[in-house]
């Protein structure tokens, strides 16, 4: 196993998967500015690492990501526009580069998720939480919006629920998050390795390239005209169609035996 220690993250690689530990369990996973450059590294180390199949992301201890950091809002909230505005767009751009990842991720959420944590876990594709876990939008309580989060929120629980939530900041059960789509799965605290575990087999089972064409058409699709994902779409699956791991795939199914990217 591969394991690199950050200031605030723990980011370490075992086989095809990649887990990204948010590590400050002191104060509920809180982020930082620190933490956000951690987590852009590590995303992009395992964007580029070629033995990277699915990527992890939980928290230690009995919380996910309690939002930002108090420390850390107190200097932001003095600091100038220009200041809050970049450090505003590097949380956006993490959020952009999570959900864009070419692999597969899964946010194991362990605990509390509250602002910027549930917009953490929206980025990501498979949700699977304790039944103990919380959730929450409760940025407006404090005189702020939900807004570099938004865009993967949104696309979660749609429109609907989002103007409760973000409207309300009323806190979410596991349950409650599991109806509105915030959450696919939930599980007993004891079950949650395990689950979590029977989802990365599955995702390994799958081509690797399979799986980043899968994730292209559910970030380009629903924007694009009828006519354009008519032509966009069957030149997609004519070019897997004809590749190495289309050839492979098909060959396989039809000989009655595992693909080679199983082994």
């Amino acid at each position: 196993m591969d394991v690199k220690h950050y200031s605030t993250i723990v980011a370490d690689h075992a086989g095809k998967v990649a887990r990204i530990t948010l590590n400050r369990p002191e104060v509920h996973n809180a982020f930082t500015a620190a933490m956000i450059r951690e987590l852009r590294e590590a995303v992009a180390a395992a964007a580029c690492d070629p033995e990277v199949r699915v990527v992890v992301l939980t928290g230690t201890g009995s919380s996910f990501c309690a939002g930002a950091d108090l420390n850390w809002m107190r200097e932001i909230i003095a600091a100038s526009y220009d200041q809050n505005y970049a450090e505003s767009l590097a949380i956006a751009d993490f959020h952009e580069e999570l959900y864009s990842l070419p692999k597969p991720t899964i946010a194991r959420v362990n605990g509390t998720a509250i602002g910027g944590g549930t917009g953490f876990l929206s980025a990501c594709d498979i949700v699977i939480a304790s039944a103990e876990a919380k959730f929450g939008l409760s940025e407006v309580k404090l005189g702020l919006v939900p807004a570099a989060i938004s865009p993967y929120v949104l696309r979660r629980i749609g429109e609907s629920q989002a103007r409760r939530y973000f409207l309300t900041g009323e806190r979410i059960d596991a349950r409650r998050a599991h109806e509105i789509g915030l959450v696919n799965i939930v599980v007993t605290p004891e079950e949650l390795d395990h689950r979590t575990n029977e989802l990365i087999a599955s995702l390994l089972s799958s081509g690797p390239e399979a799986l980043a064409k899968a994730k292209e058409l559910l970030r380009d699709i629903p924007g694009m005209p009828f006519d354009e994902a008519k032509a966009y779409t069957a030149a997609m699956i004519a070019a897997l169609r004809v590749s190495a791991e289309g050839q492979e795939g098909m060959a396989a199914f039809l000989e009655h035996r595992k693909p080679k990217w199983t082994e």
